[in-house]
C-alpha cells in the first residue's frame, strides 16, 4: 500500500492498524493525518508507548493519557478515583493516536478500550473514537517484567480480535531507496531468512575503516558505554567548554516527566570540534531529528553553537522547546538546544531516527529486534562500520514474522475494499491542489512565539547568570535608560524592570 492510499483510508474515518517496515514512511503519514485532521477542526490526542516517542510527535504516554499509569488490571475503584479532567480529555476526543505499538501489551490495548468505551459510553469499540495504531512489529517489543502481568503484541487482545482495526502496510522503502542490496539484507533479517551472502556482505562491514572525513554516529545497547564514550570524547578536545542549561516551565513531576522521555540533556556541554546530534525537526526544516554535524563555532554574544551539517551547511542552532500535553492542556515546557553529543547513542533512542551514517556494536544485544532497529537506521550498507555481533543480533521474533505474513495479506483486501474511497480521495486531492489553500487559523505553540521573541531578544526566558546581574547593576547606576539595557543585554523591556526591582525594591525609578 501507497502512503496516498494509507492516508486515504485514515481520513476514512476507520481504526486503523498503520504499519510497514522500518523507512517506509509510517510517522509521516502520521504526522500528515494529524495535521490534516485539526486543520478540519478534529480534536486529535497523540500518544505513544514511550515518553521518548510521544516527544517525537509532541503528545503524552497512551498511559498518561488513559489514566492507566502503571496499572497491569483495572479495578473496581478506577473509575471513582478518574478525575473530571481526565474523562473531558477523554469525551473531548476524536482520534486517538497511539504510536510505537510494538511496544504497548495485549491487556493495555484492552484496558484502553475498556477506559475509552466506559468513560463515553455506546456501542461501537473505544466509545466510537477513531484509534490509530501506528508501529511495526519487527522492532523492540512489550517488556515482561518477572513480577508483572505478563503479555505480547496488541494483536492479541481481545480488542483486536473483535474486529476493531483495518490493516494499511506501507511498502515503498524511501530510506534505504537508493540501496536496494541493503534493503534485501534488511528485508531478509525481517523475514529470518539472511543467505548466505547477505549474511557476508554484513559481516564484511566489520572491516570497514572508518573514514576521517566521514561523520558517524556510534550505536550501542548499553547506557553507560554512550555516557563514558561521549565524555571521553568531549575531554579529549582542548578547546573552550560552553555550558547551556535546560529551561522548565509547569509544575514538578510533569517537568521530572518530560525531562525523562526527552532526548534533550538537562545539562549540554559543547566545544568546538564536538561531534553532535539534532533532535528535533527544526519548523524551517535546515535539520531533522537525526542529522549529524560538527560544532564548527560558536556564535558571538548569545553563544549559540554554529554546526556544520554532513551535507556541509552551516547552520546556527537556537533553542527548541518540548511540551507535554495531556489533551490540549500544555502540563510541562523544557526548553535547551536542539542537539546532544553524538559520538554514541543507544539503539533505543535512536528508533524512528534515520542516521547519514553509524558505526554500530551489537555484541551486547540483548532482545529481539534490535539488530533489525539498529541496522535500519542508515540509508545503505556504505554507511555503516560494524564493530560486533552476538547471537541474539539478528534475530527477529517468530510471532513478528507469522504477524507479517498476516498484516501484508490484510492489508492487499484492504486496498481493494476501500478503492472506491481511495479513488474518491484521489479526486479530492487534485479539486484541492486547485483551489487556494485557506489560512489554517491554529494557536502558536510556545516553541513558535519563544523563537519568534527571540529574533528581537536573544536571552528571552533564559536564567540571569551572575556576571549578567553585576553587568545589569552597574550600567543602571551608570544612568542607562531601561530601553538601552534591553537592547545590550538582549531581554525584553519588562524583564529589565522586573530584574532591576529585585536589586533595587519596588520603589527604584527608571530612566526611560
Amino acid at each position: 500500500m501507497t502512503q496516498a492510499e494509507a492516508l486515504a483510508i485514515l481520513e476514512s474515518g476507520q481504526s486503523v492498524l498503520l504499519t510497514g517496515a522500518a523507512g517506509t514512511g509510517k510517522t509521516y503519514v502520521l504526522n500528515q493525518f494529524i495535521r490534516r485532521a485539526r486543520a478540519s477542526g478534529k480534536n486529535v490526542a497523540v500518544t505513544a508507548t514511550t515518553g521518548l516517542a510521544a516527544t517525537h510527535l509532541n503528545g503524552t504516554t497512551i498511559h498518561a493519557w488513559s489514566g492507566i499509569g502503571v496499572r497491569d488490571l483495572i479495578d473496581e475503584g478506577f473509575f471513582h478515583k478518574m478525575s473530571k479532567q481526565r474523562t473531558d480529555l477523554i469525551n473531548k476526543a476524536d482520534i486517538l493516536i497511539i504510536d510505537e505499538v510494538s511496544m504497548l501489551h495485549d491487556f493495555r490495548l484492552d484496558m484502553v478500550e475498556e477506559i475509552t468505551h466506559s468513560v463515553r459510553g455506546g456501542e461501537r469499540p473505544f466509545g466510537g473514537l477513531q484509534v490509530i495504531l501506528c508501529g511495526d512489529f519487527f522492532q523492540l517489543p512489550p517488556i515482561n517484567r518477572r513480577d508483572n502481568r505478563q503479555g505480547s503484541f496488541v494483536t492479541g487482545s481481545q480488542t483486536w480480535k473483535n474486529g476493531a482495526f483495518t490493516v494499511c502496510y506501507l511498502e515503498e522503502q524511501f530510506r534505504q531507496s537508493e540501496d536496494n542490496a541493503y534493503g534485501a539484507i534488511l528485508n531478509g533479517i525481517r523475514a529470518g531468512q539472511l543467505t548466505r551472502s547477505q549474511l557476508e556482505a554484513l559481516q564484511q562491514r566489520s572491516e570497514g575503516v572508518a573514514s576521517p572525513f566521514t561523520t558517524r554516529t556510534r550505536l550501542l545497547t548499553i547506557n553507560v558505554d554512550v555516557d563514558a564514550i561521549n565524555a571521553e570524547h568531549l575531554e579529549d578536545l582542548k578547546e573552550k567548554n560552553y555550558e547551556y542549561k535546560m529551561e522548565t516551565s509547569g509544575r514538578k513531576q510533569y517537568i521530572e516527566t518530560l525531562m525523562r522521555s526527552c532526548l534533550a540533556p538537562e545539562t549540554l556541554n559543547l566545544k568546538r570540534g564536538a561531534l553532535v546530534m539534532c533532535i528535533k525537526n527544526s519548523q524551517d526544516r535546515k535539520y531533522v531529528n537525526g542529522s549529524l554535524g560538527i560544532v564548527e563555532d560558536f556564535e558571538p554574544y548569545t553563544n549559540y553553537p554554529v554546526v556544520k551539517l554532513t551535507n556541509n551547511k552551516e547552520i546556527t542552532i537556537k533553542p527548541e522547546s518540548w511540551e507535554l500535553m495531556d489533551g490540549d492542556k500544555r502540563r510541562a515546557t523544557v526548553t535547551q538546544l536542539p542537539l546532544r553529543l553524538a559520538w554514541a547513542i543507544t539503539v533505543h533512542k535512536s528508533q524512528g531516527m534515520t542516521l547519514d551514517a553509524a558505526q554500530i556494536d551489537l555484541s551486547k544485544a540483548f532482545v529481539e529486534g534490535m539488530g533489525y532497529v539498529a541496522l535500519s537506521r542508515v540509508r545503505g550498507l556504505k554507511y555503516l562500520i560494524l564493530d560486533g555481533l552476538n547471537g541474539m543480533a539478528l534475530r527477529t521474533s517468530p510471532l513478528a514474522r507469522q504477524l507479517d505474513i498476516e498484516l501484508r495479506a490484510r492489508s492487499q483486501t484492504t486496498r481493494q475494499e476501500y478503492k472506491d474511497v481511495i479513488d474518491d480521495w484521489h479526486k479530492r486531492e487534485e479539486l484541492r491542489k486547485n483551489e487556494p489553500e485557506k489560512p489554517v487559523k491554529t494557536g502558536k505553540s510556545w516553541a513558535e512565539k519563544l523563537e519568534k521573541m527571540r529574533e528581537e531578544y536573544p536571552n528571552a526566558y533564559r536564567p540571569w547568570a551572575e556576571a549578567e546581574d553585576v553587568k545589569l547593576v552597574k550600567l543602571f547606576a551608570g544612568d542607562v535608560s531601561v530601553k538601552s539595557l534591553s537592547k545590550m543585554m538582549g531581554r525584553h523591556p519588562g524583564s529589565i524592570r522586573a530584574r532591576l526591582k529585585k536589586h533595587f525594591g519596588e520603589d527604584v525609578v527608571f530612566k526611560k
